[in-house]
């Protein structure tokens, strides 16, 4: 009798803010492994923001999800059966395969997770694509020194919260944005400096005060307005790194732009948008630094859990609402 599994499709592409009646759940049957495949089941699946570029129909960088079809992300699950010398059953293995209970698919498109005692979702997180995400730009574009100061937008997502901890590791001075008390309490806990809350007051006057002489590094995970007051607060020779611009991923229509892109110029301002591909040649480096650091207890970090496949897509809606602090996780079995 073939096993059962269940996965999420993509069952129409979102106008604006995705619903859930975007997304459908679907019991298919999982057949037996191949020469050299796998037969895996799923234990934790991530949801990222980036995700929502990928329900648009058009070109980008990495192909659209497509309709009727199990949506992809990042996820770590445990191999049931194995008929490739390289993985034994029992191995906890990390693939791009979630959004799904469990699959078949070639040796190749698993990585066996390092027996390092961190919990296996950290791969998912800290030590994994977002960790590297913010390891890799904050060095690469931001070029951190000591004494600079550090604006962080989205700074209790996972990116964010990694990058306020890895320029405190550096010397600099913190500045973090977030949109609730609670997200920059845990944010204060392991360092920042200075917090503005975005939805309490004028977002520009209160990150003039939290950073009166200025910042030389923004790390942009919003866009719109927190960029606009990260222009005008900018010192001469600042770097920019454009991470993401979750406040107008579901625009229906273009919003508009900073008015003060001029700052640029007159403020020779250093302005870079990346994606963690470019920097690949960081990784040994990130896996040495990263894990040393969360070994030593000097990055932490926060993880919101809904547990099920069927609330997959609560979990990723959940994202654009700011539900989550740190790495938004479904938890599967």
């Amino acid at each position: 009798m073939p096993a059962k599994t269940r996965e999420i499709h993509l069952r129409s592409r979102p106008v604006g803010m995705p619903e859930a009646g975007n997304f459908a759940i679907a019991e298919v049957e999982l057949r037996d492994p191949g020469p050299g495949e796998v037969l895996v089941r799923n234990s934790w699946m991530s949801v990222d923001p980036y995700m929502r570029g990928r329900m648009y129909d058009r070109p980008s960088y990495v192909p659209p999800f497509q309709l009727g079809e199990p949506l992809q992300g990042g996820a770590i699950g445990r191999v049931e059966k194995s008929n490739d010398p390289g993985f034994q059953t029992g191995d906890l293995v990390q693939s791009f395969l979630g959004w799904r209970e469990g699959f078949v698919a070639p040796a190749s498109a698993l990585t066996k997770l390092p027996a390092t005692g961190a919990p296996p979702q950290a791969y998912l997180g800290v030590l994994g694509m977002p960790g590297m995400t913010a390891y890799s730009s904050f060095h690469r574009i931001g070029e951190p020194k000591a004494g600079d100061v550090v604006f962080v937008s989205g700074a209790g997502g996972a990116v964010g919260a990694t990058v306020c901890q890895i320029a405190k590791i550096r010397g600099c001075t913190v500045v973090a944005s977030a949109g609730s008390d609670a997200k920059l309490n845990w944010l204060k806990g392991v360092g920042v400096d200075a917090m503005v809350n975005y939805k309490k007051g004028d977002l520009l006057e209160n990150l003039k005060a939290a950073a009166p002489n200025g910042i030389d590094i923004y790390f942009d995970n919003v866009g719109g307005d927190h960029l606009e007051a990260a222009l005008e607060v900018a010192r001469p020779f600042a770097r920019f790194i454009e991470c993401g611009m979750i406040s107008i991923y579901n625009a229906s229509e273009p919003p508009p732009g900073p008015r003060n892109m001029a700052y640029v110029v007159g403020k020779r301002i250093k302005m870079q948008g990346f994606i963690v591909s470019d920097f690949m040649d960081m990784q040994p480096q990130f896996h040495a630094d990263m894990g040393a650091w969360v070994k030593d207890g000097k990055v932490k970090w926060e993880e919101t859990v809904e547990h099920g496949i069927e609330n997959a897509p609560k979990a990723f809606l959940n994202l654009f609402t700011g539900a989550n602090t740190g790495k938004m996780l479904v938890k599967l079995d």
